[in-house]
């Protein structure tokens, strides 16, 4: 599907007249004729801004991911909601960090015995617990 506005170079919220003009300076008889039927009908641009903005938000969730395109696809319909390489390449450098520090504080946690240390911080918890609670006992003098 195209992205209609983007090829008319309209924002998503143009009004009628916006639409009209961008018509008329389009060259391309194809994209002038689809954006007619679509922008011109309410009914039928509300259909399109609904899923519009669907497609915007995938094109958004894929870029965070780290998927593009390949450079094939680039200038083609299939491209229109999709962000550029170099921001996508970018989100996978970011989410590459992301997890190669989590993997470096996982190896720091088990280097420091993780699950001896989550022994002790239980049980001193519980020791904490228990004086909390028997010092409750003494001021209410149950004990």
């Amino acid at each position: 599907m195209r992205d209609l506005y983007q090829r008319l170079s309209l924002p998503p919220d143009a009004t009628d007249t916006q639409i009209r003009q961008a018509l008329e300076a389009c060259s391309n008889r194809a994209l002038q004729k689809d954006a007619s039927a679509v922008l011109t009908v309410a009914e039928h641009r509300q259909e399109y801004d609904a899923l519009h903005a669907t497609l915007a938000d995938i094109g958004r969730l894929r870029a965070r991911l780290g998927l593009c395109h390949g450079a094939h696809w680039q200038g083609s319909i299939a491209h229109d909601f999709a962000r550029s390489p170099g921001e996508a390449v970018d989100q996978h450098q970011a989410l590459r960090r992301r997890v190669r520090q989590a993997a470096v504080r996982y190896s720091r946690w088990q280097r420091l015995g993780g699950p001896w240390l989550a022994a002790v911080a239980l049980i001193a918890a519980a020791c904490v617990g228990f004086a909390g609670g028997l010092a409750l006992c003494l001021r209410l003098g149950a004990i």
